[in-house]
């Protein structure tokens, strides 16, 4: 019963990763269309330079045949790439569960199972926040980086499910992994953010001058405010994610903190982004400077979960099963 749930979870990633890397096909169009020179502003100004009388006329034409991109629902290629992430975002949560069931405890005891489930929630995420703000034109970057996560973590970290390891054996692994889950997830779109606001600024000053797309999001200073709530709610689970680290360690080991390498790259992501939530609200840090920074935040914890993880010995070695 237990291969046979390991199985359909396979089938249920394998699926989910192939309508990904559609929604990122289509995601890709909608930028490459945006980055399209708009014709509206051709037939305006040739308007302009017709008669008062026809001018009017091309311009109610305008108002009525408007192109998608003025459409509040969005161009199709973005409402499709849209629904086929939810779609595939299901499919991925029941790979997850099926995991979960197959092994009888949470899923997210090993790095294939916590990428599984950590690129889960940062879809999961965004999905969430478009309630708040519309940021599905960072669709590409998130369903490219989600796919290229779990490609890398099917391929190289896969394993037959097995028991946990007596020091996993808590409550605080569905407590502590799941709030860093979280936080990853946030820092993730709030890095998409931030480069996103990168571009914008040098576009701004004349340079990436070619990236016509950029015409159609916000401006850098949007981007940025955007970037920086997103991060706040990230800093506060990894704030958790900290403590509860912290808690679960002197059940498992007898001390709260003992400078394993794990614990101390925790804590250097935790340093990093409150250095950015401190400079940008107490020293006016504003522009390229904190977006950079919230983008080292976020390399910082993809190499914690990578590098520290696969290279590095420690306690917490188990999490590289």
């Amino acid at each position: 019963m237990t291969d046979t749930l390991a199985s359909y979870s396979l089938l249920a990633i394998y699926s989910a990763m192939a309508i990904y890397a559609i929604a990122f096909i289509m995601f890709t169009l909608d930028l490459a269309r945006r980055s399209a020179p708009a014709p509206v502003r051709l037939e305006v100004a040739v308007g302009a330079a017709t008669a008062k009388r026809g001018s009017t006329a091309l311009l109610e034409r305008l108002s009525t045949d408007a192109p998608a991109a003025a459409q509040p629902k969005g161009p199709r290629y973005l409402r499709a790439a849209f629904a086929l992430t939810i779609v595939a975002w299901v499919l991925h949560v029941v790979g997850a569960v099926l995991r979960g069931v197959a092994a009888g405890r949470v899923p997210w005891a090993n790095m294939f199972e916590f990428t599984l489930t950590a690129t889960a929630i940062i879809i999961g995420v965004f999905i969430a926040v478009q309630v708040w703000q519309d940021l599905r034109f960072l669709g590409a970057f998130v369903s490219g980086f989600v796919l290229l996560a779990l490609g890398i973590a099917s391929t190289n970290f896969y394993v037959d499910v097995v028991p946990l390891p007596p020091a996993l054996q808590s409550a605080w692994l569905v407590i502590h992994v799941f709030v860093a889950s979280l936080g990853t997830g946030f820092f993730a779109l709030g890095a998409a953010l931030s480069v996103v606001q990168l571009l914008q600024g040098r576009r701004a000053v004349g340079k990436a001058t070619r990236l016509g797309f950029l015409d159609t999001l916000p401006t850098a200073d949007k981007l940025e405010n955007l970037a920086y709530r997103v991060i706040v709610v990230g800093f506060v689970f990894w704030t958790f994610t900290l403590i509860a680290g912290a808690i679960w360690a002197e059940h498992a080991w007898g001390r709260y903190w003992g400078w394993d390498t794990k614990e101390v790259w925790t804590f250097i992501i935790w340093t990093i982004f409150a250095g950015y939530i401190h400079a940008r609200a107490t020293r006016g840090w504003r522009g390229s400077r904190s977006a950079t920074l919230a983008i080292i935040g976020f390399g910082a914890v993809v190499f914690n979960f990578t590098i520290v993880n696969l290279f590095f010995k420690g306690l917490h070695a188990y999490s590289g099963l």
